[in-house]
């Protein structure tokens, strides 16, 4: 199961590996075995893969705190999915695992203690399963278990990940899925000036800012469309704005692969996954001119 803030889906997986979707829940419960539940957000206590009980599930329900557009409609999956399937296990997969082996030095933000501490603030980094399914992908292509790898996941949302020998070290998404790269309709990184000086001095409402940095930016924001297609379209034509959209998007994405290098003290592989990763030659192409 696969809750998103906006969708809902299900996909039943054969002993073998394969796998293919399901309309519901009704018509996944025949021969189950059990349930995995992707979480966007498993927040500082879970930190891998873990079997639903109570300790997890009050886990869960205080990490989503920390992402309630995406943590809440999948308690609420979760909440469907163990009265339709009560006798079998339910295990909780968070997207925020995979970075849990980011060092200190990474994920810390040089913030007040008190942020810190009391409130959970820190480096949580997201598409943790991608980034590991694309690593474990590249180390088995290129017969490697030792790979400097940075994986672009490169979708709706996107980020790029330090791998080292199969563990996250470094990562562009942050406390929340804002920081880092320019997206479809999300920022990326902005001067956290920015949101202070439209609120403190000229009255946008926080949570309008906050719509607006989630809904209205990135590639929207720059070019009127978070179409990735349809931006490269309208660049090819003659479109200024959607050339500067590219621009700034293949500027970001190079800054953060050499980042990214940085933290691993070299790199030995680029893999590229999600939509734009995939089918968008020209990005992939562009990021390797740029980092030549």
């Amino acid at each position: 199961m696969n809750a998103g803030s906006t969708s809902l889906k299900l996909r039943s997986v054969d002993p073998a590996g394969a796998s293919r979707e399901v309309g519901s829940l009704e018509e996944a419960s025949r021969d189950v075995g059990a349930v995995g539940h992707r979480i966007v957000h498993g927040g500082p206590r879970l930190t891998a893969p873990a079997l639903l009980d109570d300790g997890a599930e009050a886990a869960l329900r205080d990490a989503a705190a920390l992402a309630p557009l995406h943590d809440r409609p999948a308690i609420d999956a979760i909440d469907a999915a163990r009265r339709a399937l009560p006798h079998v296990p339910h295990v909780l997969v968070p997207d925020t695992a995979f970075h849990a082996t980011i060092p200190a030095e990474a994920a810390t933000y040089a913030i007040p203690a008190r942020w810190r501490d009391d409130w959970g603030i820190r480096r949580y980094g997201f598409h943790g399963l991608s980034a590991q399914w694309a690593a474990e992908r590249a180390a088995a292509m290129l017969g490697r278990d030792d790979l400097r790898l940075v994986v672009c996941h490169l979708g709706g949302g996107a980020s790029a990940t330090a791998v080292a020998g199969g563990r996250s070290v470094d990562t562009t998404m942050g406390f929340g899925p804002l920081e880092g790269l320019v997206m479809a309709t999300r920022s990326g990184t902005v001067d956290p000036d920015v949101p202070l000086h439209l609120v403190l001095r000229h009255g946008v409402p926080a949570q309008e800012v906050e719509r607006a940095l989630n809904e209205d930016s990135g590639l929207r924001g720059l070019a009127g469309t978070g179409d990735m297609r349809r931006v490269e379209a309208s660049a090819a034509g003659g479109d200024a704005r959607a050339a500067l959209a590219l621009a700034v998007y293949d500027h970001r994405l190079a800054a953060a692969v050499a980042a990214m290098a940085a933290s691993l003290g070299g790199l030995d592989a680029l893999a590229f996954t999600g939509g734009v990763g995939e089918h968008s030659g020209r990005t992939r192409a562009e990021a390797a001119r740029r980092l030549a």
